[in-house]
């Protein structure tokens, strides 16, 4: 998901954006909207009723072949001989120094699994993927499918209405609906930290989904520009920013994504390195941010502590529409990622008081399965 490279192609609905006054810019290898009538204003909508994203640059994957479970457990950290069928997977895509080549979300369907994997680096992975696996898993890329994102608190009340049953499914779970005259596979998920879906729809026919979708006065078209704000809201890192070759998974903070057999078992790449911090702790951490004052600090911005040395910069800031007030995420030396630690931030020769805060900085609202149920 990070900004690079030309403009080589057009995805299934440039021409439906341009018709909606979205303006476009280059990103991930496409031209895609960063917004229709202005970041805040969508933000706020998304929070409150229901936006409708165009993902159509992310990697769709289909992986496929016998012991395609156990296959995937030699190059990512997660358990997947134990994933229940129609689950999603948050996991991450190693390398053998213990770094993060990508995440990703992987899908059990039966014997296959359906993998996302970010727009910028889909190549690239793929890549990975042929040369560490075995011969008889099949890498099928999805390249005739659109990838739409519906968030926000109202909307499964409007897609329920579009696609009866998909109110029905818990957060990280999919499954196959027919609509349209089309088939496709939904997911309730998302990337704003609200309630929302993904929803993987042929090419041709991600338009008429989009209208209808559209057709309901409490949806409206979201660019990347809010996409990225309702993200570092929700504590979510971004692939190239937040998470990269240069960072394992210990440092920043998805300890989750390991799950208890594969610590127990290793196995995976950069095992060594990743269970060592595990148990002893890595040298820095990511951490959220709240700057005083109205001005944002950016990536690259340097933090400092109380003597006014180095310990890390800023990865992810901006303005957050939801708390009016600037934030942040940045790695840390990790003896100084306590919540609650006042630290200092320079950029442009400029110096910002900052307090470390827990994250998410708006808390998630994720459609999840009653306790008990």
């Amino acid at each position: 998901m990070d900004e690079t490279g030309k403009v080589q192609a057009s995805l299934p609905l440039d021409q439906w954006h341009r018709d909606r006054g979205g303006r476009m810019v280059a990103f991930a290898g496409y031209a895609m909207p960063v917004q229709f009538d202005g970041i805040m204003a969508e933000h706020l909508w998304t929070r409150e009723n229901a936006g409708l994203f165009d993902v159509s640059h992310m990697g769709q994957l289909l992986i496929h072949g016998k012991d395609s479970d156990r296959a995937l457990e030699t190059l990512l950290p997660g358990d997947f001989t134990a994933q229940k069928d129609m689950k999603l997977k948050y996991s991450l895509l190693l390398a053998d120094d213990g770094g993060i080549i990508d995440d990703l979300m992987a899908t059990r369907r039966g014997d296959d699994f359906y993998v996302v994997v970010n727009g910028a680096t889909k190549i690239g992975d793929i890549d990975v993927l042929e040369h560490g696996l075995p011969r008889e898993i099949v890498i099928d890329h999805m390249k005739q499918q659109a990838l739409l994102a519906l968030q926000g608190p109202r909307a499964a009340q409007v897609f329920d209405a579009i696609v009866p049953g998909v109110a029905e499914l818990t957060f990280m779970e999919g499954r196959a609906f027919h609509a349209l005259g089309q088939t496709m596979w939904i997911s309730r998920s998302g990337y704003t930290g609200e309630d929302g879906f993904e929803i993987s729809v042929p090419g041709q026919g991600a338009a008429a989904l989009a209208d209808a979708i559209l057709a309901n006065p409490l949806a409206r078209p979201i660019g990347l520009g809010a996409r990225d704000s309702l993200r570092l809201e929700a504590g979510l890192p971004l692939y190239g920013h937040d998470i990269d070759r240069g960072t394992t998974p210990v440092m920043a903070g998805l300890n989750f994504a390991i799950n208890k057999r594969r610590r127990a078992e290793g196995g995976f790449p950069g095992a060594v390195r990743i269970l060592g911090e595990l148990e002893a702790g890595p040298v820095q951490k990511r951490v959220g941010l709240l700057v005083d004052g109205r001005q944002p600090v950016r990536e690259g911005a340097v933090i400092l502590d109380g003597e006014g040395s180095e310990i890390g910069r800023i990865t992810s800031g901006g303005h957050s529409p939801s708390l009016q007030r600037p934030i942040a995420m940045g790695y840390v030396a990790a003896g100084l990622a306590a919540e609650e630690t006042a630290l200092k931030i320079e950029q442009r020769a400029k110096l910002f008081d900052a307090t470390v805060t827990a994250l998410p900085f708006v808390p998630h609202k994720y459609h999840r399965k009653p306790t008990g149920a």
